[in-house]
């Protein structure tokens, strides 16, 4: 079950995720995200599992300039890979 836990300071949205995040969790995230502000930052300390849609999500998130900050290892190297093997990110926030 994912719990997002928003912050805004002026126009920085961080946006820290927990627990375990499907595909059908993405609109979700991007509902918090659409707030108008400039600068986003995705805090994943708290994430314990991941689908590969996500990781596609992610891969977009990354591509539009938002920060992935305290990326759990095994999704930075799923990233990676996924970039590796030209993956085509899912539609962005």
């Amino acid at each position: 079950m994912l719990r997002i836990e928003k912050h805004a300071d002026g126009c920085v949205t961080r946006l820290r995720l927990s627990g375990r995040i499907q595909s059908d969790d993405i609109a979700s995230v991007q509902s918090a995200m659409s707030d108008g502000c400039t600068q986003k930052v995705l805090d994943l300390s708290e994430v314990t599992l991941v689908d590969l849609g996500v990781v596609r999500f992610l891969i977009s998130c990354e591509n539009d300039g938002v920060a992935l900050v305290q990326c759990p290892p095994y999704i930075h190297e799923w990233i990676f890979r996924e970039r590796a093997e030209g993956a085509q990110p899912e539609s962005s926030p």
